[in-house]
């Protein structure tokens, strides 16, 4: 079968890393601004999109961050949070994406007096009529920012056991990661771990591999987001491995917050080729202006990576989810079954010559 966007779009794809704040439709923003009588610096749709869309403009992982003050400012209301939650659904629906974790910080969310537990509430519901609607399963997960303080990470750490089993999967760390360690966060992630929830931290993106070895030893991280500095350590990188612990990995936006200095030298296929669980992300499909087929994509015009490439890391996605061990082996038989009938992807990963 040749590879192209057409194909990519009908795999049943899981994606485990895509910020709520990050993925909002620019007509959304438009509308939420005037109904919730939100300033934006632009008023028309090419406007605020040359504002969003990184394109290929390259900048600091701050640089990056920045264009969130935009989103965040039309995302302070339950119905908000809802109609943006639902949307995402909607979207990914439109790619096949079978189940997907979205990530946000309900502390950011607060500016207009929504508490955190009703910012959690309207995402939940936004999602539940997305699955009803389009059939694809989701789970949140709740992100504590490193540039904010340990004492609101550890407020986003009670809130994700609060939640436990109501929507939210999974406790993350993201924002600014330089100078600002994930060790300092361990009072909220011993809360984590403590109430058997699970943890993916955003390291080795803008720092290096020490960041990496703070999330797992010091705050016992199950997953890493992106972590493309991980190769610097090889000690390291053998311990991830052996201990499968999953990268969450972003091409497009790695490219753009110079966590790699050319698409071409990513190490997405040397972690593949070392047998690290790696799966393939968006991150923010707003700001990075990308889906998870055009990932997909990407990641095959760079490294050569074929269907049955791609039905590995779709298991390896679902093996890392956020989900209880009957549900991931329910729908690793699904997919497989899918991919074999469809596709003709076998379960050795040969792939049937037509």
């Amino acid at each position: 079968m040749k590879i192209n966007t057409s194909l990519l779009q009908r795999l049943p794809k899981v994606e485990l890393h895509c910020h709520l704040d990050g993925s909002l439709r620019v007509p959304t923003i438009l509308d939420l601004a005037k109904k919730d009588k939100v300033t934006l610096p632009a008023s028309s749709a090419e406007e605020l999109s040359k504002l969003l869309f990184i394109g290929k403009t390259r900048g600091s992982l701050e640089d990056y961050i920045k264009r969130f003050d935009i989103t965040l400012s039309v995302m302070q209301t339950p119905a908000a949070l809802d109609r943006t939650a639902y949307e995402l659904i909607e979207d990914v629906a439109k790619e096949n994406v079978r189940y997907i974790e979205i990530r946000y910080s309900p502390i950011l969310h607060t500016e207009k007096g929504m508490t955190m537990g009703e910012s959690v509430e309207a995402v939940r519901r936004g999602l539940q009529r997305g699955q009803k609607d389009f059939g694809v399963k989701s789970g949140i997960i709740v992100c504590g920012i490193r540039n904010i303080s340990a004492a609101a990470s550890l407020k986003l750490a009670d809130l994700t056991v609060r939640y436990k089993n109501k929507g939210v999967v999974g406790f993350d760390l993201a924002g600014a990661e330089e100078n600002f360690p994930a060790k300092d966060h361990q009072e909220a992630f011993y809360m984590i771990l403590n109430n058997n929830i699970n943890a993916t931290i955003h390291a080795g993106e803008a720092y290096g591999p020490s960041s990496i070895h703070q999330a797992i030893h010091h705050c016992g991280a199950h997953r890493i987001g992106h972590g493309t500095r991980l190769k610097e350590n090889k000690d390291l990188m053998n311990y991830v491995n052996d201990h499968r612990i999953t990268l969450e990995i972003c091409l497009t936006s790695n490219w753009q917050t110079r966590s790699i200095r050319s698409l071409k030298y990513h190490p997405l296929k040397y972690y593949y080729d070392q047998g690290i669980r790696v799966t393939i992300n968006t991150d923010n499909r707003l700001m990075s202006g990308t889906t998870l087929t055009k990932e997909f994509l990407l990641a095959h015009k760079l490294f050569g990576f074929k269907l049955h490439d791609f039905r590995e890391m779709i298991i390896m996605a679902i093996k890392s989810a956020f989900l209880p061990y009957a549900e991931r082996k329910q729908m690793i038989r699904g997919i497989a079954d899918e991919l074999e009938q469809e596709f003709g992807l076998m379960p050795e990963f040969i792939e049937r010559k037509n």
